[in-house]
C-alpha cells in the first residue's frame, strides 16, 4: 500500500501543474500519459531479468518485441528513466518497460532484429526556438505553471496571462527570476470572444485554459472553461488553423461537453490523479518513474517528427525506429498517426508500445513518441 506522504504527493498541485506544462507543449502527450496510467492496454512493469545481466541498456531496448523498455531500477532501489545506452545490468537490477501485462515482458531469445540502415534517417533535429504561450483563466496552479514553463522553454519565450482576477504579489515577485520568458498579465474577462480575439490566439504555440476553481464552485468554473474553449474552437475553424489547447476540466462529467471536435490534450485533474493513485497503490516504485518523467531535468516524453528517425513513405518496422532513436540517446516507445488525430476510436492516432516487427508506412506529418533529454 502507498504511505500517507506518498498519497499527499500525488494530490499536490505541483504534480498536476507539471503535467499541464508538459502536455501543453506536446500535442498528443496527454493521450500517452493516460495510456500509461490507466489499466487498459499498455502499462509500466518492473522485472528482474537474469538474461540481461552483463548486457547493456541499449541491448535491452532491442531485446523485446512486444514491450518497450524505458528504464532501469538499480539493485539499491534507485530508478532511472533512459539511462545511458552503455549502462550494464548487474545482479539485482530490474528492467522497467511498457507492456500489456507482466507475463508479456519477455525477451525474444535468439532473435536478430530486422534493421535496415537504408530506411533510417540521419536528419538532425533542429534547435528549439522560443515559444509563445497564452494562459486564459487563473488559479493557484498558475504560478507553478509559469515557473515550470520557464524551466522548459528557450530564452526569448513569452507567456501572456488573461484573468478576471488581479495579478498576485507572488507572481509579481517571481518576474525577476523568469530568465527565459517575458510575462505579460492582463486583468480582463477571459471568456469574452472580443478579449480572446484581441490576443491574436493563432499567433501562440500553446494555449492553456485554467479553471477559476479558487473563485467559483466546480460547475460554474467548468462552464467558464467550456465557454472559453468553444470560442477557441470557433476561431480555429474560422481561421482554418490548429490551436494547441490544454483545458483544465474539474468535473469528469463535463469532459464529454469539451470533446465536441477533439479531445487531444484535455487535462481532467481528478481523472489523471485517480489513475495515477491506482497505479502507484499496486507498485509504489511507479511514482519514482513518473516523478522522473515529470521533472524538467533529465528525460521526458516527446513527440518528434518521423523524418528525424526513419524515411516516410516506405514500409518500415519499429525495430528501425528504435535503432535510430538509440543512436540519438533516445528511446522510441510509440508513434502518432496524424490523420487519426481527431478519431477517438483510434486513440487520436496514438499508439504506445507497438509490435516491433509490424511494418508501418509513415507520412511526414506523423510523429514518433520518444523518451529523450530534450
Amino acid at each position: 500500500m502507498v504511505g500517507k506522504d506518498e498519497v499527499e504527493l500525488l494530490l499536490s498541485d505541483d504534480l498536476i501543474s507539471r503535467i499541464m506544462v508538459q502536455t501543453c507543449r506536446q500535442s498528443g502527450l496527454s493521450v500517452v500519459y493516460t495510456e500509461l496510467m490507466d489499466f487498459d492496454g499498455a502499462e509500466i512493469y518492473f522485472n528482474e531479468e537474469k538474461d540481461l545481466v552483463g548486457k547493456t541498456f541499449g541491448e535491452a531496448v532491442s531485446a523485446y518485441e512486444d514491450s518497450a523498455v524505458m528504464g532501469m531500477q538499480y539493485s539499491n532501489g534507485e530508478v532511472k528513466v533512459n539511462p545511458a545506452m552503455d549502462t550494464v545490468f548487474k545482479n539485482g537490477d530490474k528492467v522497467i518497460a511498457i507492456t500489456e501485462d507482466d507475463d508479456t515482458l519477455v525477451i525474444k531469445k535468439n532473435h536478430k532484429p530486422d534493421v535496415d540502415s537504408a530506411l533510417m534517417s540521419s536528419m538532425e533535429i533542429p534547435a528549439a526556438a522560443p515559444e509563445k504561450t497564452l494562459i486564459l483563466g487563473w488559479n493557484n496552479r498558475g504560478e507553478i505553471i509559469v515557473r515550470g514553463l520557464n524551466n522548459y522553454v528557450k530564452p526569448g519565450s513569452e507567456v501572456v496571462v488573461i484573468s478576471q482576477s488581479a495579478e498576485s504579489d507572488a507572481l509579481k515577485e517571481m518576474r525577476s527570476a523568469l530568465h527565459n520568458i517575458k510575462l505579460t498579465y492582463k486583468q480582463d474577462d477571459s471568456t469574452k470572444r472580443s478579449v480572446i480575439d484581441s490576443t491574436n490566439p493563432t499567433s501562440f504555440d500553446h494555449i492553456i485554459i485554467l479553471s477559476y476553481k479558487d473563485q467559483m464552485d466546480t460547475q460554474e468554473a467548468d462552464s467558464q472553461t467550456l465557454i472559453t474553449l468553444l470560442h477557441l474552437r470557433a476561431i480555429a475553424e474560422e481561421t482554418e488553423q490548429d490551436l494547441n489547447i490544454v483545458s483544465e476540466i474539474m468535473d469528469m462529467r463535463n469532459r464529454e461537453l469539451a470533446e465536441v471536435t477533439k479531445a487531444d490534450d484535455f487535462i481532467v485533474s481528478d481523472k489523471l490523479l485517480s489513475l495515477l493513485m491506482s497505479q502507484v497503490s499496486e507498485n509504489k516504485q511507479l511514482m519514482r518513474v513518473f516523478e522522473d518523467l515529470f521533472d524538467a531535468d533529465g528525460s521526458e516524453i516527446y513527440l518528434k517528427p518521423v523524418s528525424h528517425y526513419v524515411k516516410a513513405g516506405s514500409p518500415v518496422n519499429f525495430y528501425n525506429v528504435v535503432e535510430s532513436a538509440k543512436q540519438k540517446g533516445e528511446i522510441a516507445i510509440g508513434y502518432r498517426i496524424q490523420k487519426d488525430a481527431f478519431d477517438s476510436s483510434k486513440a487520436y492516432g496514438v499508439k504506445v508500445n507497438p509490435n516491433k516487427s509490424e511494418k508501418i508506412t509513415y507520412s511526414n506529418e506523423d510523429k514518433i513518441i520518444v523518451i529523450a533529454e530534450d
